[in-house]
């Protein structure tokens, strides 16, 4: 059952690797623990997970936690859905006619290497301190990165594959349908879950802009007063949504593509 796992690219069960993951993030955790009480780390920088734990109790339940990661994650997924709409039938047609790409590759390439922090002014400038703000940053953070995915997924489709359906009689329509949506469809989902996770990494940088709700909210109210183990476990929340997400996306990938 575990010889496989020192063989290069060899396949192991789910639940072996899943122990596995438990065990690793067991002994991380103890050795965090042992160095918090031993002294050898200051618990104003880095509390216990203990210490972690009892204020992520105290955030759940005194501070609404549980309402405020429903917003952040309400935010996230609107503006994730969003770049998504945009992003795939730009990044196809960014693929499939060299005139698009001509036009539209250098300004996506000149945006998406612009710190988003450093847009904020502008933001506020444009939108106001709603929610249409944080609603932007974290569509910024999102759309130029995927929207280059989606069109690296469409080059990557073989032209013999287009080639074929050519000859068989297919038209435009039935090979972007048929033939290149259908091929590229793994990889696609896969980016998809990626972008997915770079948004909510914005997430702290959208809701400190005049927020009143959201985990970023609470985190940077924590931070405010100096108090970290809330802070740690605000940021432990975000890690823990995108774990169990990433997860989800990856089984359902699994199950939807299993010829791959």
């Amino acid at each position: 059952m575990f010889t496989n796992l020192f063989v290069f690219r060899a396949r192991s069960s789910t639940l072996v690797e899943a122990t596995i993951g438990a065990l690793a993030a067991a002994a991380l955790l103890l050795v965090w623990e042992t160095a918090a009480r031993g002294g050898l780390i200051s618990p104003q920088f880095l509390p216990a997970p203990s210490r972690v734990f009892v204020a992520l109790w105290s955030l759940i339940t005194n501070q609404s936690l549980l309402y405020h990661t429903g917003i952040s994650a309400a935010r996230v997924w609107g503006a994730f859905l969003i770049a998504a709409v945009m992003a795939i039938p730009i990044g196809i047609l960014m693929s499939s006619y060299r005139i698009v790409g001509a036009a539209l590759e250098p300004l996506v390439d000149f945006v998406r290497y612009l710190p988003v922090p450093a847009l904020v002014p502008l933001s506020i400038i444009w939108f106001g301190v709603g929610e249409s703000t944080k609603i932007f940053l974290l569509w910024l953070g999102t759309f130029f990165q995927l929207v280059l995915f989606v069109a690296d997924d469409m080059r990557r489709v073989p032209n013999e594959f287009v080639e074929v359906a050519r000859t068989l009689g297919a038209n435009s329509g039935h090979v972007m349908r048929d033939v290149a949506l259908r091929s590229m469809a793994p990889s696609l989902l896969d980016n998809m879950r990626i972008t997915l996770g770079w948004c909510w990494t914005y997430v702290i940088i959208a809701e400190i802009v005049a927020a009143d709700s959201g985990i970023g909210y609470i985190i940077w109210t924590a931070r405010r007063f100096v108090k970290t183990p809330e802070v740690i476990a605000g940021v432990v929340v975000i890690g823990l949504i995108g774990l169990v997400t990433d997860q989800l996306l990856r089984m359902i990938h699994r199950r939807v593509f299993r010829y791959l």
